[in-house]
């Protein structure tokens, strides 16, 4: 039996963290008696938290092994919901979506190290079935939060990231098998990334989450020192926990590019449609979610291509294409006054955002050895989740001076810009140079 599927239901499900909660906000603003700024946190708090989760469970499984790293993990996404299902007050809430989004990063970053750790002559249908249903989730996400939110309770709408521990025993047997390599694990590293991460994605919403002066000037100067301090530990530090050799090499700093990049616009255009189709359309939450269910055949049938298609010949150029029609169209919504547009737009993101994942993970999963690659894959994927927060800041910022359709136009730079990164990946010098990892790994 194909694992990519199960694969996929493991990550599948963070992907509601952002996108099935935003729909949820108006709701938890009126039930907690609480500001649209300040429920802005129960989204940011996740993108935070989920981005670091990855990045921290991916070395973990590589130091102790990927079964314990998402039974760990499994343990922070359980307590996470119970937490935002029970919650009092929107403090509570934050906090709860801070566990749940770690715990979920555990999961993102296990399913991807296990795609990555299938055998070679499996890895293309493995990666083409994770795709398939990663692109489902993503579709429906609008939907699935519109529908719980009007009929059932907002709380269920914010946990659903939890759907990931129905994956969890699915997959066990064939974590146990990927063991940890014993060594310590670099905890003032992980610190250190943890406050240069938050402080940054922090500074980039300081106008959208109305915050103050004196705080940009605080998190700026909280980016600035952990950043410093994580660069001379990287250098001086043996087993680093972001190491030396990762961040040294071109391709895999060209697939963080081309994965923030599409990440950022994929983040955008969620922001901008959902609002744009209500404000100007008059839809429905819910017909807004069932509109964008199309993105799911569209990335199903994509990402199955990317993962059998060898990455010169066809995986690379099929997300540059995706990325650069996601583009075209967002570009067009700035001056076409048609629904269509961001519907169609958005379609596209969804695909683009399940090919970049078949993609990166095919690629890292040839060039870094194996006792190395769910740290690798884990801060990738920290990469991909910083740009999403920079994709959604740069909306959120822009929408105050701008209308919401010269919005989705404008950040159409941002798949462009991953179409043009995207076509650097499929370079024959690339293709059979393999990192090995740190000595002795």
């Amino acid at each position: 039996m194909n694992a990519g599927p199960r694969y996929g239901a493991l990550f599948g499900p963070a992907v509601f963290g952002v996108t099935a909660a935003g729909v949820a906000l108006p709701d938890v603003a009126a039930a907690l008696d609480a500001t649209p700024s300040a429920v802005a946190w129960v989204l940011t708090a996740h993108a935070l938290a989920l981005g670091v989760g990855t990045a921290f469970f991916g070395r973990l499984a590589d130091a102790r092994g990927l079964r314990v790293s998402l039974l760990a993990g499994s343990v922070l996404l359980a307590v996470g919901a119970a937490v935002c299902l029970l919650a009092p007050g929107l403090g509570t809430l934050v906090a709860g979506r801070l566990v749940l989004a770690a715990g979920s990063g555990a999961m993102t970053s296990g399913a991807v190290t296990l795609c990555a750790s299938a055998a070679p002559e499996e890895r293309a249908r493995v990666l083409a079935g994770f795709g398939a249903v990663v692109a489902v989730f993503s579709a429906g996400a609008t939907l699935a939060g519109g529908v719980l939110t009007a009929w059932v309770t907002w709380r269920v709408a914010l946990v659903l990231p939890a759907l990931s521990l129905l994956a969890v025993p699915l997959c066990l047997r064939p974590a146990g098998a990927r063991r940890g390599s014993g060594r310590r694990l670099d905890l003032p590293g992980a610190a250190l990334l943890t406050v240069a991460a938050a402080s940054f994605l922090l500074l980039v919403q300081v106008p959208a989450l109305g915050l103050g002066a004196r705080a940009g000037v605080a998190l700026g100067a909280a980016f600035v020192g952990a950043g410093g301090l994580l660069v001379w530990r990287v250098r001086t530090a043996e087993g680093a926990f972001v190491p030396g050799w990762l961040i040294a090499d071109r391709l895999l700093l060209r697939v963080a590019v081309t994965g923030a990049c599409m990440y950022a616009g994929l983040f955008a255009a969620m922001y901008v449609t959902p609002q744009l189709l209500v404000r100007e359309y008059g839809w429905g939450v819910t017909a807004v979610g069932a509109w964008l269910l199309p993105g799911a055949v569209v990335g199903a049938v994509l990402s199955r291509l990317a993962g059998r298609l060898p990455m010169a010949a066809g995986g690379a150029p099929l997300l540059a294409g995706t990325a650069l029609a996601m583009a075209a169209v967002s570009g067009v919504g700035s001056w076409v006054t048609a629904a269509a547009v961001p519907v169609v737009g958005a379609s596209l993101g969804f695909a683009a955002f399940a090919v970049t994942q078949v993609v990166g993970t095919a690629l890292l999963s040839r060039r870094v050895e194996p006792g190395q690659r769910g740290g690798a894959l884990g801060l990738l994927n920290l990469a991909f989740f910083v740009g999403g927060g920079i994709g959604s800041a740069t909306a959120g910022a822009l929408a105050v001076y701008v209308s919401l359709g010269a919005v989705l136009g404008l950040v159409a730079a941002f798949p462009l810009l991953a179409a043009v990164s995207a076509l650097t990946l499929a370079g024959r010098p690339w293709r059979d140079r393999r990192v090995v990892g740190e000595p002795g790994a």
